[in-house]
């Protein structure tokens, strides 16, 4: 690797989540953050968007006055686009400037119209989100071009390298190509927008993948600009990457271009406890379970004698599973388990704050004798009534008095970020307390949420349908003793057998023996390391050398004169 150190002298990487925590993609670059600065160190520089303000500051970012210092003087930017620069509160604490938009909505309609003329995007039936995603990229293709023009970079092939991920940085991949045509571009996507989009829908992926056309999805789904930005920045770009094989797949189907690399997503488990550390987060994170499920239902757990299984991540009822995780807590109840199994669904939802009633009961010594109302939800909804896990629920009569026998579910719709008022303790802080997880994921291009179940040496299920579950499939048995790890085979058809099988695993996993119990987390635990950064780096080393070598041959005189021509006879 430390060949490739003297590659380039400058490493961008542009994401709506540099800074700010929204999704799975903030998980990607801040724990991949590390990796790259041990690599490449002060070459790297994130860039994000400035969303925040003097009353609500990134909690992730501290700026600097003297970083960068000479290039912030001499900068000069459009009215209404400023920079500020600092450092990612991350391992590794990378460089980061967070960019202020708003003025690139001025020329919006012209910088549109440029992109149509050069690109072919059709922001014509733009809605949403996306203006602000164009404006995002825009100003941050500004910004790195200044900076490359600073530091006498402009008119070097391969000394830079532009990495762009998610259509929501297209526009800043396309402005790049313009404004700094020596650059190397890299453009990941972590997930189609046709492809998120068909399975939200609720139509079948898979099994008519080949059937589909990406644009005329677009226009049936009114998804034009969208997938007509992430198309043109998946072509434009110098090396195009995916994050699973799965993904791949129905990239080259919907985007027509077969990625150059796959880039599965690292994990770092640094933050992980071991020894006596994690066995006292363990055993309060149990504690705590048992409280909040005692209080909620009227009863007195014991934490040492219940089985404890969760399932987390973004709330998409279909595409995350949770309509089949609660279909199979049912069928896994008519089994009639000898202990209490306690499952939780922790997904943020439109929370509207903690249960008054269920704080209270959590600050008395009082040993509650009956449940209170809805004994299956840990804080208030603001949509109770039309929640899609609230009526799955219901309908399976979870919370019904003595109807699931010993098995009780529960529902935890707010972010475990240590302040939500009833566990008032992270996400992280709560995992290793669970005997189980489940993630099976309908639409699922990597899956960040079972690498780190068994991270914390958790035992997972997950789906066939996911890219770490067809990673497991590509590298070990698929056991849990082999890996940690159970690969359920899911399709369009087969819903009754996947929640059947993830109910057979659950009662194996609550009746074994606490020997092979500690086998598996330690099985779980040696594939995560397998899963880290160090390891899967070498996807993205490959990704900017595959970059360098597309820019530097696409800048050759005899390649322009070539494509050049290429264009005339096209009628471009």
């Amino acid at each position: 690797m430390s060949s490739e150190k003297k590659d380039f002298d400058l490493l961008f990487e542009t994401s709506w989540e540099v800074c700010n925590k929204v999704g799975g993609i903030y998980t990607v670059l801040s724990t991949k953050a590390n990796t790259l600065r041990s690599l490449y160190g002060d070459k790297v520089i994130f860039i994000g968007p400035d969303v925040w303000s003097a009353d609500n500051p990134s909690p992730f970012f501290t700026e600097s006055q003297k970083l960068l210092a000479p290039w912030k003087r001499q900068l000069i930017l459009p009215q209404g686009v400023s920079v500020r620069v600092g450092y990612w509160e991350v391992p590794g604490r990378p460089t980061a400037i967070l960019v202020k938009f708003d003025g690139m909505y001025a020329v919006k309609n012209m910088f549109y119209g440029e992109m149509w003329r050069n690109f072919g995007v059709d922001s014509l039936h733009a809605y949403g989100d996306y203006d602000e995603g164009c404006a995002f990229g825009h100003a941050a293709a500004l910004v790195i071009a200044d900076m490359v023009r600073f530091r006498g970079l402009d008119t070097t092939p391969g000394s830079v390298i532009a990495h762009f991920d998610e259509w929501t940085d297209g526009m800043g991949l396309l402005a790049t190509r313009l404004l700094l045509p020596h650059a190397a571009t890299v453009f990941t996507t972590h997930a189609t927008c046709i492809g998120r989009s068909i399975c939200s829908n609720g139509k079948p992926l898979y099994d008519y993948l080949r059937g589909y056309n990406g644009d005329q999805m677009a226009r049936e789904l009114n998804m034009e600009s969208k997938h007509s930005l992430e198309k043109a920045a998946a072509h434009v770009a110098d090396a195009f990457t995916t994050v699973s094989g799965i993904t791949a797949e129905e990239a080259a189907q919907l985007l027509e271009r077969v990625p150059d690399v796959v880039t599965p997503n690292g994990f770092e488990p640094d933050f992980v406890p071991e020894g006596d550390a994690y066995d006292r987060c363990r055993s309060q994170a149990r504690a705590l379970l048992a409280q909040v499920a005692g209080d909620l239902t009227g009863r007195s757990f014991d934490p040492d004698r219940c089985f404890m299984a969760a399932t987390s991540g973004r709330f998409e009822f279909r595409n995350k599973g949770l309509d089949v995780f609660l279909d199979s807590i049912r069928r896994f109840a008519d089994k009639r388990p000898a202990v209490p199994v306690l499952a939780f669904i922790m997904v943020p939802a439109w929370s509207a704050g903690p249960r008054a009633d269920l704080q209270k009961r959590m600050l008395s010594d009082a040993a509650p004798s009956l449940p209170l109302p809805d004994p299956f939800v840990t804080h208030n909804l603001h949509n109770a009534e039309s929640d899609a896990v609230m009526c799955r629920m219901r309908q399976l009569g979870f919370g019904a008095a003595g109807s699931n026998g010993n098995t009780y579910v529960f529902y935890v719709p707010c972010y475990l970020n240590g302040d939500d008022g009833i566990f008032n303790r992270s996400y992280y802080d709560m995992l290793p307390g669970f005997d189980a997880t489940v993630f099976p994921s309908y639409y699922e291009p990597w899956g960040y949420t079972p690498l780190e179940s068994v991270a914390f040496g958790v035992p997972t299920v997950t789906t066939f349908l996911s890219g770490f579950g067809r990673y497991i499939l590509d590298n070990y048995d698929n056991s849990f003793e082999a890996c940690g790890v159970k690969v359920i085979h899911r399709t369009d058809s087969n819903y009754g057998e996947v929640c059947d099988d993830i109910a057979d695993n659950l009662w194996y996993l609550c009746n074994t023996t606490p020997a092979i119990r500690s086998s598996i987390g330690q099985a779980a635990r040696r594939t995560a390391a397998a899963a880290s950064w160090s390891n899967f780096i070498v996807d993205y080393i490959m990704a900017y050398r595959i970059a360098i070598d597309k820019s530097i041959a696409r800048m050759r005189p005899e390649t322009a004169t070539v494509q050049a021509v290429a264009e005339h006879s096209a009628g471009k």
